[in-house]
């Protein structure tokens, strides 16, 4: 949400961010909150589609607890 708001000027909340997703708002503070939140393909679309941007632009590799990539 704030690299939405760096690319257009316009400060998002999780309840605009729903309505313009379709998404419950429970869905977006737990992906905001909880760093190991299983998501859906479909959740990453809808987020894809209210935000303008492509699925890298969410999502980021990084190491497991065992320091290796899966």
């Amino acid at each position: 949400m704030e690299a939405y708001k760096k690319r257009t000027g316009i400060r998002l909340t999780y309840r605009t961010l729903a309505d313009a997703s379709g998404l419950a708002v429970s869905t977006l503070q737990s992906l905001a909150a909880r760093p190991t939140y299983n998501t859906r393909l479909s959740t990453i679309e809808r987020l894809c589609v209210a935000l303008e941007c492509q699925p890298g632009d969410l999502l980021e590799l990084t190491e497991d607890a065992c320091g290796s990539h899966r």
